[in-house]
């Protein structure tokens, strides 16, 4: 008698939009993810007030009540391990073109770096643009967010512009990006 072994990967991944039902998982993904991806690049105090203002739950209830801006989350095994935010029309965070989206957020946790987990949110951001009909998709990336800067130029990304980023007393230069469609 043979017996064969058949060897299952673990990686799979759902993308599935949320909503206000969310709030308090996204608060906790929100903060973690951007905590972890910059934590060693600002002081405490800065890091603390940004938190606070920016994963507060009335602050992520508006953006999440928001007709044009959507949220998803990435989950393994019904556990959340990332997310997106992408913007449309009045609610994208500068150039407000109804020819474009904007990727607000694709964060994921540090445990599932390099396994395709952002590349899913990505793929996610732009079915969405091409549902869309829209001419262009755009971000911004701290310019020392080396990481984020090689994925997004990986994927066809050109940067086009800076603008200026406040994280507490600090002026942050952010590359703006876009990958026309």
């Amino acid at each position: 008698m043979k017996l064969y072994f058949i060897f299952v990967t673990m990686n799979s991944f759902e993308i599935t939009k949320i909503g206000v039902e969310q709030l308090v998982p996204l608060q906790e993904i929100g903060r973690k993810t951007f905590y972890d991806t910059f934590f060693e690049s600002d002081s405490e105090e800065s890091m603390n007030a940004y938190l606070a203002t920016s994963f507060s739950l009335e602050k992520l209830t508006a953006e999440l009540e928001n007709p044009n801006s959507e949220f998803y989350f990435a989950t393994q095994n019904e556990v959340v391990i990332g997310y997106l935010k992408v913007n449309f029309g009045a609610a994208q965070t500068e150039l407000q073109d109804a020819n474009s989206v904007e990727i607000e957020r694709i964060y994921v946790l540090q445990d599932y770096h390099g396994k395709q987990v952002g590349q899913l949110l990505f793929e996610k951001a732009m079915a969405i643009a091409k549902q869309k009909k829209v001419e262009f998709i755009w971000l911004g990336v701290w310019e020392e967010n080396h990481r984020a800067l090689r994925f997004y130029t990986k994927n066809g990304f050109v940067a086009f512009d800076k603008h200026i980023f406040a994280f507490g007393d600090e002026a942050q230069t952010d590359i703006m990006m876009k990958l026309v469609l």
